[in-house]
């Protein structure tokens, strides 16, 4: 079985930089439709799309290449095409290269300076040999992504452009979240605590997803106490917060009250406590229906209190209920593994699930989940 938690990382970088240019189609030609696929998990139409745009030479600037080897190269990634993705940036100079500054296109870019490159694409050079099982070399990539991001960073501070500042401080977090991720599955401990806790030195805002993830961290090592001291500073916010905007019902207060339950649950299963933890989840579920991270932990949780008929209808209404949501490879492993569990006729079933997957699912959905 799989469980999921709060501090997964997520997957997909995207830089529109509509800041700098209008809308999406002043950044590069149909750009917006392109978006469009990526959202809805389109990625052989990118790659359709892109071939065509490069065929007939719709690609007139030198930033419109980039972007739209941005979006193939993640297609390419996304669709597990590696060696292609590669090729593709392979295809790349360095990206310090004064091919890529604004200033030497004087008469494409009047009045612009600076560099071209997409963070998107920076991004998916760091992962991709992650992807390809080239673990120590792909580390070094995204800890040089790092120390660009936080030079960026740094030189946005000195400048006073806080909202610029505030798009590279979400960077970095995605980077070291990515990092901490991999250093986890390694169970190197105390490079995950090096980073969180540096990160959260610098901020200059509380974070509670970040503290959150701090005491997940504590609880790898053992530290219960250490854990339950971070889970608490995120309860005191949120009391904080109540006490503050009264009992709202905001975006923002729902994630903070969820995340506030979902910690809770870390402590409850140490001492086995499914019946609480259930409790827990439920609450969440009841705040947001689409909280998939619940919805498939509160699944589990009944399963481990031998209630398999209940964690399956949990996970098959979601799935109905919210398909582009709760449709991942982790809630689909788990039911497919509660249906060999509680029925005899599990590959009839199934090979239902994988029928409806088929028509629904996003191209890169890995079907192979179902064990069929």
């Amino acid at each position: 079985m799989e469980d999921s938690d709060q501090t997964q990382t997520p997957t997909r970088v995207t830089d529109p930089l509509t800041n700098a240019f209008g809308s999406l189609n002043d950044l590069a030609p149909e750009l917006s439709s392109l978006q469009d696929l990526a959202t809805r998990g389109s990625w052989r139409s990118i790659l359709d799309k892109v071939s065509r745009a490069r065929s007939f030479s719709l690609l007139t600037l030198p930033h419109h290449h980039l972007t739209y080897l941005s979006y193939n190269a993640l297609a390419l990634m996304k669709l597990r095409r590696f060696d292609d993705a590669a090729q593709e940036l392979d295809s790349l100079e360095d990206f310090n290269s004064s091919s890529y500054q604004y200033e030497s296109y004087p008469h494409a870019y009047p009045n612009r300076s600076g560099s071209m490159v997409p963070f998107s694409l920076r991004w998916l050079h760091a992962v991709l040999l992650l992807k390809m099982s080239n673990r120590q070399e792909g580390l070094d990539r995204l800890y040089l992504l790092l120390d660009f991001i936080r030079e960026k960073l740094r030189q946005k501070i000195d400048e006073k452009l806080d909202l610029s500042a505030s798009m590279w401080r979400k960077r970095e977090v995605i980077v070291v979240n990515c990092l901490i991720g991999y250093h986890l599955s390694g169970k190197e401990f105390g490079v995950c605590l090096n980073l969180i806790r540096e990160l959260l030195k610098d901020s200059a805002d509380f974070d509670p997803v970040l503290v959150s993830k701090l005491g997940y961290i504590q609880m790898q090592i053992g530290d219960l106490e250490g854990a339950t001291t971070s889970f608490n500073r995120v309860e005191e916010m949120l009391k904080s917060k109540k006490s503050d905007d009264g009992d709202g019902d905001g975006d923002g207060d729902v994630e903070l009250r969820n995340l506030v339950n979902r910690n809770k649950v870390l402590v409850y299963l140490i001492g086995k406590d499914y019946v609480s933890a259930v409790r827990e989840y439920e609450e969440c579920i009841e705040r947001n229906d689409s909280d998939v991270v619940a919805v498939n932990n509160k699944a589990l949780c009944l399963m481990y209190l031998r209630d398999l008929s209940d964690g399956i209808k949990v996970l098959e209404n979601a799935l109905e209920r919210v398909p582009t949501v709760a449709l991942n490879e982790t809630v689909v492993v788990n039911l497919c593994s509660m249906y060999e569990l509680a029925y005899v006729n599990h590959s009839d079933i199934k090979r239902t699930l994988s029928n409806w997957i088929a028509r629904v699912a996003p191209d890169d959905f890995d079907s192979s989940c179902t064990r069929i």
